[in-house]
This record gives structure tokens, C-alpha cells and sequence, in this order.
């Protein structure tokens, strides 16, 4: 989606408010498309002393299957959403990824919550922040309480093992 932000590119104070949904369903994170509901955002584009300053809050909910235990799993996500639109990016080898160029008048919001949410989703999914996993011995999911497995002697120390027998 296109955002026309003419009225405000020569008026400080001038503010432009919108509201989106975004389709990232083939979007593959981890071998897997968590994202098969809509991305929902919110917010606006301000100038403020001939600076747009894009900010907003970006939402959609996450079906995934956790990296750690393998359950599936639903959750939030969330992020607020800060951006500077430029009419001409300079190229100074510092690229910023939360600057973007406008489209003549125009914002890109599709590539502006796309980069959003690929730079705030989490190299891992999972279930929740403290996901115990899977014993990787038994295959036991550790977050229903431990498993019957004895813990494994560090190998340096078995010879005071051998100490121990006697």
C-alpha cells in the first residue's frame, strides 16, 4: 500500500495517519510460515522539522511449531515501529534499516512493515521464553518435569570415578 504524503512533505506538523493489513502468509521463518494471519498496523507519518518520522504499532498472531520441544504453539506478536522517510537515500555505505525513500509523494508501507517484521521476529520459535526442550537422551519434553535419565560423568573426571569403585 501506497501512503500519499504530499500534504505534509512541505508542512511542518503536518500529520498523515494510517491504518493497514499486510498478507506475510508465505513468508518462511525457520522452514516454516508462522505468519498466517493478517499483519494489522496502525499509526502515522509526522513532519516534524522537515523530517517524516513514521511511527506505529505493527500486530499479528504467530502459529509456529517450537524449535526447543516441538509442540505447536499460538502467540502474540507485537512491535512499535519508528522509521525516517527520505526522498533520496545518499549512499555513505552506513545504510540504516530503518530509513526508507519514498516513492515520489508516496510511503511503501507494505515494504516498510515487511522489513519490520523479518528485523523484530526471533531466530528461534518458540513456545515461550523458558521452553525446557526435549532430553536429548530420552526425548522426554522437560517442560512436564524431569526425566528419568542419570546424568552423564564429564569424561575428564572419570578416572576419580574409577577412585570411587574401590
Amino acid at each position: 500500500m501506497l501512503l500519499g504524503l504530499s500534504k505534509i512533505i512541505d508542512c511542518p506538523g503536518g500529520v498523515v495517519p494510517f491504518e493497514t493489513s499486510l498478507d506475510l502468509s508465505q513468508m518462511e521463518f525457520g522452514g516454516s510460515c508462522p505468519i498466517s494471519e493478517p499483519v494489522h498496523a496502525v499509526g502515522q507519518v509526522r513532519n516534524t522539522a522537515g523530517v517524516l518520522v513514521l511511527t506505529g504499532d505493527v500486530t499479528t498472531r504467530l502459529h509456529g511449531v517450537c524449535d526447543r520441544c516441538a509442540k505447536p504453539f499460538e502467540r502474540d506478536f507485537a512491535v512499535s515501529l519508528e522509521a525516517v522517510l527520505v526522498t533520496k537515500v545518499e549512499s555513505d555505505g552506513l545504510e540504516d534499516p530503518w530509513t526508507f525513500e519514498l516513492d515520489g509523494d508516496n510511503a511503501d508501507l507494505d515494504d516498510i512493515l515487511t522489513t519490520a517484521v523479518v528485523l523484530n521476529m526471533d531466530s528461534k520459535l518458540l513456545c515461550s521464553e523458558d521452553c525446557k526442550g526435549l532430553c536429548p537422551r530420552c526425548g522426554a519434553d522437560l517442560n512436564l518435569g524431569p526425566c528419568s535419565c542419570k546424568p552423564e560423568p564429564d569424561p575428564r573426571l572419570a578416572v576419580l570415578q574409577q577412585l570411587l569403585k574401590k
